[in-house]
């Protein structure tokens, strides 16, 4: 019966090239809650259509 070979955690290819990101130690520098950028998309989608419309 063919052994079948389990690829240890980590030692893919993305691992080796160190492409994998760690963010143990990455603090942001601001946050922006889910209902400001839906704002935020509203309001510049509004100004779109309304320069659309309007030029």
């Amino acid at each position: 019966m063919p052994s079948k070979k389990r690829r240890k955690k980590g030692s893919g290819p993305m691992t080796a090239a160190g492409l994998v990101a760690f963010y143990e130690d990455y603090e942001e520098k601001f946050t922006l809650s889910p209902l400001a950028i839906v704002l935020i998309a509203v309001i510049f989608s509004v100004i779109v259509i309304v320069a659309h419309v309007v030029g």
